[in-house]
């Protein structure tokens, strides 16, 4: 028990994640751990230390989140061991042989992982990766619902808003995992070149996706009847199955064939709009309306294409002979450095990681007092429980409650019908396996699913240790509910951190991240010899703060109804945001697909410089509220008819969009400063 004891604790900071990095925080946890678990052992008998060490260890293991997760982990794993110490009181000379017990169990874990990851070094990162194509897959087939005839449009670019923060996430994940470890940035093995291509290729794709927004309400009155609509959400979602494919075939080691009737859908599509245009001699179809039909079909088919691409790198002789790609990885990844001026410059009540740090510290100071004045034998469950629920956020606190009350519940139950029902001991020892297994199975994936097995997972393991369950199991339940109550409590009362204080420090930083991606994109049309990766980082940024805007404003729905502040403007913000960036993808992608550089640079000027000066005046809106308002008027270019401006006309249209959405976002942002002003 004491060996396992190590070892899960261990497992908390063994999250995915570069090798150098897990290896790093498993043998300082496995350090930090044996120390931990000595002290604690001798000093256990005096309630009076343990109630100075356990509040004084739960703030300096909460700061650690100021190094970033994993460093948070650690900190949540040296919490655990004193929380499993606390009431683990034993003779002054059994206390070595325990801890070293705790070493040996972190030290076998450690050593375990890292023999596992030595087997198949790159079985990580492909299995993020394919996570990360899938969700690219998921949100293909949300755009594709746009088609969808009687679709409630609102409710499905809600649901887009979150898939977009699923997919940022994912995305992140690879790219911590590929730009962080050696062996792939120096692309030395077919495997890791292959990798890197895919994943780079599918961020273009995903802007690509990004780039399709049309006015659907629009479309949908003039063309619900024609069945065309349906027709594109049909091969919308096909595309979407094959990246499905391109996932599960990089899981599994196969290899993806896309299918010809691909292609022919696509061809069908072409037809279909040429018969519409054809047949529309009594003009019912507005021809603005036949021109989006054509850019949407043509985007489907680069869609389509670059689908095609990717399948094509996992063609054993293509993967051989893949070429390295010139990435500057630095610039993509952020590196925390361990300073101690981090910590003392955030003790202040103005930082949310020292109010949290401090909410916890206390609420478990609390909790000790609660466990020690109940006479219950497992009175470390209360502990145990604040410490899993307790989050930076009110928000995320409530829902972590939520799921471990209702997984306790429903697991407690499932606990006890096994052993009512189950007498065969052997039969017991397997629900045991498996209920472990699946509960660690899906402790990072879905906490509520972890906490039911969890749950009849200790029951039985206490059965087998001879204590009753019924007893077992409801003060299980006690524990839990104080547990959960106490941190519920803490996350009101003690200098909460609520949602809408990071809304305008959220909302400048995803407007700078869009100013400065548009001013990248514009480059690309004037200089050829542009250097690609201040575009990348910059479209990168825009996909993290606009997730992060949506996280944010998804977090606030969780609050008090007096804390959600500026809801209306925040769904507005976050719509104008998207179509914000939709607007400069498909700038971007205008230019990449034609391969051009602009004579006449000089005229789009203008428009351009006002279109970053309206953005710019936005942020200033949110970080220095004035009672002035500015009359910024809108500019367009005249495209003289008779010259063969073609690319001129279509770029200087889509920057007119652009600032037509920066103009929006600006009145709105005056909206916002009127509103903070009264």
């Amino acid at each position: 028990m004491t060996l396992s004891l190590g070892a899960v604790c261990v497992s908390v900071v063994d999250s995915p994640g570069p090798i150098v990095h897990r290896r790093n925080a498993m043998l300082i946890t496995t350090g930090l751990i044996f120390i931990l678990s000595f002290l604690v052992g001798l000093t256990n008998r005096n309630l009076y230390f343990i109630g100075f060490l356990l509040p004084l260890g739960s703030f300096l293991f909460s700061m650690l989140s100021l190094y970033g997760a994993r460093a948070a982990s650690i900190g949540t794993a040296a919490l655990l061991v004193i929380v499993f110490s606390v009431d683990d009181v034993r003779p002054w000379q059994e206390v070595s042989l325990h801890a070293v017990l705790v070493l040996a169990g972190s030290a076998w874990y450690t050593l375990l992982s890292y023999f596992i990851y030595s087997l198949r070094p790159y079985r990580i990162v492909q299995q993020t990766l394919s996570e990360s194509i899938s969700e690219v897959a998921t949100f293909l087939r949300a755009k594709a619902r746009f088609y969808h005839h009687n679709i409630d449009l609102d409710k499905n670019y809600a649901s887009l808003l979150q898939l977009q923060v699923q997919v940022h996430e994912k995305q992140e994940s690879v790219r911590e995992l590929l730009f962080k470890t050696r062996e792939i940035i120096r692309e030395s093995t077919p495997e890791g070149r292959f990798l890197l291509v895919v994943f780079v290729d599918m961020v273009d794709l995903f802007e690509q996706i990004m780039s399709t927004y049309y006015n659907y309400k629009r479309l949908h009155e003039q063309f619900d009847s024609s069945g065309i609509l349906a027709h594109y959400e049909v091969v919308v979602n096909k595309i979407a199955d094959e990246l499905d494919n391109v996932a599960f075939a990089l899981k599994t080691g196969g290899t993806p064939l896309l299918p010809n009737h691909l292609m022919q859908e696509v061809t069908k599509l072409k037809e279909h709009i040429a018969q519409l245009e054809a047949d529309n001699t009594d003009g019912a179809y507005n021809t603005l309306s036949i021109i989006a039909l054509k850019n949407i079909e043509v985007n489907i088919e680069n869609i389509l294409l670059r689908v095609k691409t990717i399948t094509s790198y996992f063609n054993e002789k293509e993967k051989k002979n893949l070429k390295s790609r010139n990435i500057e990885t630095d610039k993509f990844v952020t590196r925390q450095k361990i300073d101690v001026k981090l910590v003392l410059d955030n003790l202040t009540f103005k930082s949310s990681t020292f109010r949290h740090a401090l909410r916890v510290a206390i609420v478990m100071l609390v909790g000790f007092v609660v466990s020690k004045v109940l006479p219950f034998s497992h009175s470390y469950w209360i502990l145990l429980t604040i410490l899993v629920i307790s989050k930076p956020g009110f928000s995320l606190t409530k829902q972590r409650n939520y799921e471990r009350i209702i997984g306790t519940i429903v697991g407690a139950g499932i606990g006890l019908a096994s052993l009512a029902f189950v007498n065969d001991r052997n039969i017991l020892f397997v629900i045991l396996l498996v209920c472990m297994v699946l509960s660690y199975s899906f402790q990072r994936k879905n906490y509520v699913v972890s906490v039911v097995f969890m749950t009849p997972y200790v029951l039985v393991l206490f059965y087998f240790l001879g204590m009753g369950t019924i007893s077992v199991a409801s003060e299980r339940i006690i524990d839990t509910i104080l547990g959960s109550g106490l941190a519920f409590l803490g996350s009101y009362l003690l200098f909460p951190n609520w949602e809408h204080e990071k809304l305008k420090d959220a909302m400048v930083a995803t407007l700078k991240a869009n100013v400065n991606y548009f001013e990248q994109v514009t480059i690309l049309y004037f200089e050829k010899t542009q250097s690609l990766t201040s575009y990348k980082v910059a479209r990168k940024e825009v996909y993290v703060t606009t997730a992060n805007m949506a996280s944010l404003f998804q977090r606030m729905f969780s609050e008090p109804k007096s804390k959600q502040m500026y809801m209306k403007e925040m769904h507005q913000f976050t719509a104008l945001n998207h179509l914000l960036a939709s607007y400069v993808a498909t700038l971007s992608l205008y230019n990449k697909e034609h391969s051009f550089s602009l004579k006449n640079a000089g005229d789009l000027k203008p428009l351009i410089n006002n279109t970053i000066y309206l953005i710019n005046l936005s942020t200033e809106n949110l970080t220095s509220p004035t009672a002035e308002i500015s009359n910024v008027p809108l500019i367009k270019i005249k495209v003289d008819p008779t010259r063969e401006q073609d690319d001129l006309a279509v770029v200087s249209e889509l920057i007119e969009l652009i600032q037509k959405v920066a103009y929006d976002i600006y009145k709105l942002t005056e909206k916002i400063n009127y509103k903070t002003l009264s």
